[in-house]
């Protein structure tokens, strides 16, 4: 029947979880049944990819074990994509459909804490460093989000570390997304932990999907520069152009990490929030305005670039920041569908050419 087609699958279920439960209605975010709100501050993100993961938060992401990358760039996606999928090959990772559930756990956290230090390296190389910062240096570090800045600067300012765990707890997990979709699918050809990853680093890449805090800043700087907010918003709606940080396909209430991230941010100091919420204010009664129909509130992604900015992460580095919190739901989705043994092969609708004769084309 032809109404039974979803472009994008969109409404589509085509998995059950225990990982994460995104409240449509309510405006939370739950990851096993525990709100979000709960653990920012408590636990430091290590122990939420252990919750996550193992469903235990005395479990924690191992330390990255010595490790060598090939060629890095400075160009952080693409060196994170390459050097997963590399792994597989130099630590001969097994097949998910071929090693036991403990296996594939110990590889995805292997695999999550060296995606982290892959990620703080290649900013390092884009800083114009050609120096690695010594191991005895990093293991100072008490959290992973310190470990990450001592191995990208060789130091970390406090508050800086503060904006990150927040952020990569807030951005840990979120259901069945373009990247963690991708990294399902990949696993469920028995494919092993590296290939899955790294799949979903490409996925991810995309503007679409993770990238949008990237243009959160420039808009800001743009808005600052104009002196007029509302006139801003005015312009740019007139012009077709979108608004970053608002709507989102989930929620139907306020974004709950949104609410934490500008909280944060608050507490930080940015200079940034007073603009951003003066902006936001006069853009949410304009899209409200132009589409009563359905709610366009702020999103993750909107307050995500003003905390991240707090720690001077550069906005090209957003989509690399944005993979290394979502190691840990990419790691439980991958071994929850390890679990299922099911394949995922969707149908597809032909709509080309009737049959016809080669000489009607030629």
């Amino acid at each position: 029947m032809a109404d039974d087609f979803k472009p994008g699958l969109e409404g589509v279920v085509a998995v059950e979880t225990e990982i994460a439960e995104p409240d449509r209605e309510g405006g939370s975010l739950r990851y096993r049944g525990i709100d979000i709100e709960e653990l920012v501050g408590r636990y430091p993100y290590e122990n939420v990819w252990g919750l996550l993961v193992d469903d235990n938060l005395d479990s924690k992401m191992p330390n990255p074990e010595p490790y060598e990358p090939a060629a890095l760039t400075g160009n952080a996606p693409s060196d994170l994509q390459a050097e997963t999928a590399r792994l597989s090959g130099v630590w001969g990772l097994g097949k998910l459909n071929e090693i036991s559930d403990e296996q594939a756990r110990d590889d995805l956290g292997r695999l999550s804490a060296q995606m982290m230090a892959i990620v703080a390296r290649s900013a390092r190389v884009a800083d114009g460093k050609t120096d690695a910062v010594p191991d005895e240096v990093v293991a100072q570090g008490q959290t992973a989000a310190e470990k990450f800045l001592l191995r990208w600067r060789g130091e970390a300012d406090p508050r800086h570390v503060k904006a990150i765990d927040t952020y990569w707890i807030c951005t840990a997990e979120h259901g069945l997304n373009a990247s963690t979709f991708t990294a399902r699918i990949v696993s469920s050809t028995g494919a092993d932990c590296g290939a899955s990853l790294s799949a979903a680093v490409g996925a991810l890449s995309g503007p679409l999907h993770g990238g949008a805090p990237a243009y959160v800043k420039p808009m800001l700087e743009d808005v600052a520069r104009s002196g007029d907010p509302e006139r801003w918003v005015k312009d740019a709606l007139a012009a077709g152009k979108r608004i970053m940080g608002f709507g989102h396909r989930i929620y139907r209430a306020e974004d709950p990490r949104s609410r934490l991230l500008k909280r944060t941010a608050k507490e930080l100091g940015s200079s940034q929030v007073e603009l951003a919420e003066e902006l936001e204010q006069v853009a949410l009664a304009a899209l409200q305005e132009r589409h009563p129909e359905r709610v366009l509130a702020t999103n993750v992604e909107y307050y995500s670039a003003i905390v991240l900015d707090v720690a001077q992460i550069p906005p090209r580095l957003a989509p690399a920041m944005f993979a290394c919190s979502r190691v840990a739901g990419w790691s439980a989705h991958i071994l929850e569908q390890k679990r299922t043994g099911r394949l995922f092969r969707p149908s597809a609708r032909y709509v080309g050419p009737a049959t016809r004769s080669l000489q009607s084309v030629s």
